[in-house]
């Protein structure tokens, strides 16, 4: 610990966002960076506390301390090296996580924590400025081959350990590029997408295969890859969105959120949309269906379209604004939080049940909805309408950002005829084994659909467990 009294003498200051008005009209990360000195002031407000409930909150279980000292003194290959023991993607989670780890802070008590998060990223980004994230192929290879289907978080850094640790590993992708939601599902506002780029460069050089627009269960029979493969990890994620059951909910116009958001990253990316095809929220009355993060990079993405106006509605109450007495620190706080698109203009409410879509000439034009409350039914939460709160609402495009159910039971866990949970997730044992010889499964597709954070813990925990049965094998 560089600074005994560095949380005493130095007040939290974080990064903050691009202009409003200068960032709205791109795709561009919105998110500034702080120059170095002012980064190691931050690193210096760590308490290097006897119990690091930072490291408790964090998925990966980051040894928090130890690399914001490393920044502090300005040792960023100390730095980088420290978060890739646990953390395969600093890169990432540095940009995109909501730092529960943050919320578990000591400093948290009083609202000011270490700014771990922009800190994480700031080592990330210096680590590859000199040079100190480079490619370590293994040295040795063990014969053993190793599928991985997915390319999302939990694929790669599954994919990421096993090829480190001397298997042939190939990575199955169903779409044209690799990232899984990383890459088309999280707005490049947030993760410009050549930040993930320039780690599958590292992973190539490393020895990773990688083969794109192969979808697993239906380009290629999971029967074959069972026959070339020593094991099969399914990390295909939760892709099964969350449907809206009312009338009208088959209008023109209503979309879920990861087509609008998928298709947006592809036109970013370069590719060419048909026109009929296009998802634009150009001019129009947007609503957006869910009050989570994906229903935040709705609003934001349709703001740089040009929506003429962005409400986000919820059916949920509306969180307070500080922690209830019932939800102490170091717990993640169940509070009101606002992120950089909520700020660019956007109408929210919450409490919200949506009765009915209206349409006109087959498309949506406004949506009925109602107020409700939530009442404690026998140790259940149970909805109730609110009498004479029912109105109408302007809407020529609905987003649907209520969450996934579940991953696709279709394809390869239609074919392998695997087992599911009451949750419909493929359900695993203590290894990761499915109710399949040689398929292993891990990720939202195992747990259901959770953080980027997390599914980097569920795939590195999956490399272990794959490489334990290996050993066994061999």
């Amino acid at each position: 610990m560089g600074n005994p009294k560095g949380f005493i003498q130095i007040a939290r200051k974080v990064a903050g966002y691009r202009p409003l008005n200068e960032r709205t009209s791109d795709f561009g990360e919105v998110e500034q960076t702080l120059n170095e000195q002012d980064r190691q002031d931050q690193a210096a407000r760590c308490m290097d506390c006897g119990v690091p409930f930072c490291q408790w909150g964090c998925p990966v279980m980051n040894n928090m301390p130890e690399w914001q000292d490393a920044i502090f003194q300005g040792n960023w290959q100390s730095a980088i090296d420290l978060l890739h023991v646990t953390n395969n993607f600093p890169e990432f989670t540095g940009r995109i996580c909501p730092a529960p780890c943050e919320n578990a802070c000591t400093l948290n008590i009083h609202g000011e924590p270490v700014t771990i998060r922009e800190n994480e990223a700031a080592a990330a980004e210096k680590g590859f400025e000199l040079g100190f994230v480079v490619p370590k192929p293994p040295a040795l290879r063990t014969g053993m081959k190793v599928a991985v289907i997915g390319s999302g978080p939990s694929g790669l850094a599954c994919a990421d350990l096993l090829n480190k640790w001397g298997h042939e590993v190939t990575v199955f992708e169903k779409d044209d590029a690799v990232g899984g939601l990383l890459r088309y599902g999280i707005p490049d506002f947030k993760l410009n997408k050549k930040v993930i780029d320039r780690r599958l460069d590292i992973l190539l050089e490393e020895g990773l295969v990688f083969k794109t627009s192969t979808h697993v269960g239906v380009d290629i029979r999971g029967e074959e890859l069972l026959k070339e493969f020593d094991a099969i990890c399914l990390t295909i994620g939760a892709m099964k969105p969350r449907e809206l059951t009312v009338e009208g909910a088959g209008l023109r116009g209503i979309h879920f959120a990861m087509d609008f958001l998928t298709q947006q990253n592809k036109v970013n990316r370069g590719m060419q949309i048909p026109e009929k095809e296009r998802i634009l929220a150009t001019g129009k009355n947007v609503v957006v269906i869910g009050g989570g993060d994906t229903g935040s990079d709705c609003v934001g993405t349709s703001i740089r379209q040009g929506a003429k106006s962005v409400r986000q509605i919820e059916i949920m109450p509306k969180p307070s604004e500080s922690r209830r007495q019932d939800n102490p620190w170091p717990y993640w706080a169940n509070i009101l939080r606002y992120s950089s698109s909520h700020e660019e203009g956007c109408e929210r409410s919450w409490s919200l049940s949506t009765r009915k879509c209206i349409g006109d000439n087959g498309s949506v034009k406004q949506l009925e909805v109602v107020e409700v409350d939530w009442v404690n039914n026998n140790g259940r939460m149970a909805m109730i309408e609110k009498p004479a709160t029912a109105k109408i609402i302007e809407a020529d495009m609905v987003l649907l950002a209520m969450g996934f159910v579940h991953c696709v039971h279709e394809g390869i866990a239609g074919e392998f005829k695997l087992d599911f949970d009451t949750r419909g997730n493929i359900k695993v044992d203590r290894n990761f084994q499915t109710s399949k010889s040689k398929v292993f499964a891990a990720g939202d597709a195992a747990i259901g659909a959770s953080l980027v954070v997390r599914a980097i813990f569920q795939g590195r925990s999956l490399a272990r467990a794959v490489d334990n049965y290996l050993k066994r094998k061999d």
